[in-house]
C-alpha cells in the first residue's frame, strides 16, 4: 500500500473534524445572535447543524467552551489591528482613539456578518485567559509599557491600565452596538476622553 493511500483516510476524518467543528461555531454565533447568550442552548446550537446531538460534546463540553472558541477567534483576528494601530499612532491620546476605534469597527463589522441581528446581545464578562486573549492582553499592556517608559502616558499600573481600557471597550462597545445610528468615532472619543480626563473628558464637545 503506497504511502498516499494510508494517509489519505486519516486526511479525510481531519478534514471531516474540521467541518463538524466550524458548523457547531458557526450555528452557535447564530443562535447567540438570535436568542442572546443566557437563553440560548445546546441544544439550540446542535438544531443549527446537520449533526447528530452526542457530534457536539465530541468537541465542545458546553455553550461556555463554543463561546470562549468564539472569542479566541474575533481576539486572533484582531491582534493585527491593534497591533497596526499601535505602529501608526502619533501620540498616546492617537493610539489610544485609533486603538478604540479599531475595535469598534471590528466588533461592528463582525456583528453585521452573514445578516446577523447588529444588536447581537454577549455575556458582559468574557474571560481573559484563553490564549487569544491573552495575546490581545499582552499586546495592549506592551503599547502602554512603552508609552508610559517614553513618558507619553502616566506613571500608572501597566496591567490595571490594559484591563481598564479592555473592559471599557467591550462594555462601550456593546452599547455601541445597541444603539441606532452607531456612531464609532463618538464612542472612542468617549472612551478617550474618560480614560485620560476623566468625566470633564468624556463629556460631549459643543
Amino acid at each position: 500500500m503506497s504511502d498516499a493511500a494510508t494517509l489519505e483516510p486519516v486526511g479525510k476524518r481531519e478534514k471531516t473534524k474540521a467541518a463538524n467543528r466550524q458548523a457547531i461555531l458557526d450555528a452557535a454565533r447564530a443562535v447567540f445572535a438570535q436568542l442572546g447568550y443566557e437563553a440560548a442552548t445546546v441544544r439550540d446550537i446542535i438544531r443549527g447543524t446537520d449533526l447528530a446531538s452526542g457530534t457536539f460534546y465530541n468537541y465542545f463540553k458546553s455553550k461556555e467552551e463554543v463561546y470562549e472558541a468564539l472569542a479566541d477567534d474575533g481576539a486572533r483576528r484582531f491582534r493585527p489591528i491593534l497591533r497596526l494601530s499601535r505602529e501608526n499612532a502619533r501620540s498616546f491620546e492617537d493610539y489610544l482613539h485609533s486603538a478604540f476605534v479599531a475595535y469598534f469597527q471590528f466588533i461592528l463589522a463582525d456583528n453585521s456578518a452573514e445578516g446577523r441581528p447588529i444588536d447581537e446581545r454577549r455575556p458582559h464578562v468574557l474571560r481573559m485567559d484563553t490564549p487569544e486573549m491573552v495575546a490581545v492582553y499582552q499586546e495592549v499592556r506592551q503599547s502602554l509599557e512603552e508609552a508610559i517608559a517614553r513618558g507619553d502616558a502616566p506613571h500608572v499600573d501597566a496591567d490595571y491600565l490594559a484591563c481598564a481600557c479592555i473592559g471599557m471597550a467591550q462594555e462601550v462597545g456593546g452599547e455601541m452596538l445597541r444603539r441606532n445610528p452607531r456612531d464609532v468615532d463618538a464612542a472612542a472619543r468617549f472612551v478617550t476622553g474618560l480614560l485620560l480626563n476623566g468625566l470633564p473628558g468624556a463629556a460631549k464637545k459643543s
